[in-house]
């Protein structure tokens, strides 16, 4: 039954959803056939989704009722449980501090000057500069973290080689090693950015997508099978591992040097549409998914982190969600009170971490080093 669901949800992403003001009059039948689902018509599975959907269609409606610098909307996700939602996340928890990490470079020998923030651009956006790939999908295989580092090597091969490629997620969450299980058990499983880093600066190169497509959509793992006359394009020598909770860093980081693979509490955003996004739990926020930062900017005198996210472009802002940034992120912490919760490497079992930033988007970030193509 769960696989028939997640079928109709691949034709789902290419229907046009309604706007955000279009949703007062809005039912599950419109949503059905807009989306092109097939539930099942009188079964169990059909009244379940309902049920569901006009529960989170209702939070939607009352949400975009109220003032607030974003909107929300229905999608792909809004007859999802909260459970299956999960499936779109894959990063856990207090990772970084367990992994032994093969190519990490000392964290305290950055390679660009540290300015202060007042003295950096007042917006970033690397999509203009023509170093970014179309946002692509995981689907419900927790692999976000491949697509996050696979995008944040694209962007640096190409701002280093002035040639913008398809690199190949598949191979990363396929190939990459995860000896300490560390974010899970690797592919659908989770993992971390660092970790695929390491692959990559330890691997003979990484193949572009059209040579290893993406096979793992629907969550079904597979193993590594790289064809032996495919030429890889791209590498690096390691990565770069900013300081935790450090915003001046992240800043410097992203204005100087490129897209950032981070680490973020994701769970409140499946129903986001556009704006400014300010919802995610700060008191106790629970990282669970790698997404790339592209930038910042302000809108309106509000600041903002620019993030792509990697659940189709049908989502959020084609691809992109704004993230609320103030002056004061890294005293806007909160307590990760899960950071064992499965997923951690495999015999930890750490106390809570403190993660700081909107989202917790200060506490893990990192970018491949010496990226470019082969």
């Amino acid at each position: 039954m769960f696989r028939n669901f997640v079928v109709a949800l691949s034709l789902a992403l290419v229907a046009a959803k309604p706007t955000w003001r279009e949703l007062e009059q809005y039912t599950f039948d419109k949503f059905v056939s807009d989306y092109n689902l097939n539930y099942g018509e009188g079964t169990d599975n059909y009244t379940m989704r309902k049920e569901i959907f006009d529960r989170e269609l209702a939070r939607v409606v009352a949400h975009n009722k109220r003032a607030g610098s974003w909107k929300e909307n229905v999608n792909h996700m809004s007859a999802l449980s909260t459970s299956e939602k999960k499936a779109f996340t894959g990063r856990s928890k207090a990772v970084h501090a367990a992994h032994t990490p093969l190519r990490q470079s000392a964290v305290e020998e950055t390679d660009f000057p540290k300015m202060k923030v007042s003295s950096l651009p007042t917006d970033v956006d690397w999509r203009t500069e023509g170093v970014v790939s179309a946002v692509k999908d995981q689907g419900m295989c927790g692999s976000c973290w491949a697509f996050a580092a696979t995008a944040t090597l694209e962007s640096h091969v190409a701002i280093a080689s002035g040639q913008l490629f398809d690199l190949s997620p598949q191979q990363i969450a396929a190939c990459s090693p995860n000896p300490d299980k560390c974010g899970g058990t690797g592919n659908c499983q989770g993992a971390t950015a660092e970790i695929a880093f390491d692959y990559m600066a330890s691997s003979n190169g990484i193949l572009e997508e059209f040579q290893y497509g993406y096979s793992e959509y629907f969550g079904k793992e597979s193993g590594c099978d790289i064809n032996p006359e495919g030429i890889p394009k791209a590498q690096i020598s390691g990565y770069k591992q900013l300081t935790e909770n450090n915003y001046e860093e992240l800043m410097n980081a992203v204005a100087q040097k490129g897209p950032i693979a981070i680490s973020v509490d994701a769970s409140a955003w499946s129903s986001y549409d556009s704006g400014i996004f300010d919802g995610c739990n700060q008191k106790n926020p629970d990282i669970d998914h790698a997404v790339v930062l592209m930038g910042y900017g302000t809108d309106n005198g509000q600041d903002y982190w620019l993030v792509r996210n990697s659940w189709s472009a049908s989502w959020g802002e084609n691809g992109y969600i704004r993230i609320a940034r103030t002056s004061s992120e890294e005293t806007r912490c909160g307590s990760d009170t899960t950071p064992c919760d499965g997923t951690a490497c495999e015999g930890q079992c750490d106390t809570p971490v403190t993660v700081c930033g909107t989202c917790g988007i200060l506490y893990d970030s990192s970018y491949p080093t010496d990226a470019n193509i082969i």
